[in-house]
């Protein structure tokens, strides 16, 4: 378990609460890029198979929290660029 990751763990998840909020009260999916949060959703999952195969250990909760966050952002936007798009 590094030190480093789980800081690098939580600087990235302490931004996710903000951007989730701010998209669910400007409900516009404006200034966000769908292919930019599925990349980093990605990039989450790789990195829980990697801990979950290669190296268990507690870490893989912060994988999957940040991952999971990203994931409600990106379905934040998607529904909001609908909504959006039927508008």
């Amino acid at each position: 378990m590094s030190v480093f990751e789980i800081a690098m763990l939580i600087c990235f998840g302490a931004s996710w609460p903000l951007s989730i909020y701010k998209t669910w009260r400007v409900k516009t999916s404006q200034g966000k890029s769908l292919r930019f949060l599925l990349l980093i959703a990605v990039g989450y999952a790789s990195g829980c198979l990697h801990k979950i195969l290669n190296d268990p250990d507690p870490v893989l909760y912060l994988y999957a929290i940040n991952g999971l966050m990203v994931l409600a952002d990106l379905f934040l936007s998607l529904h909001y660029r609908l909504e959006e798009r039927r508008a």
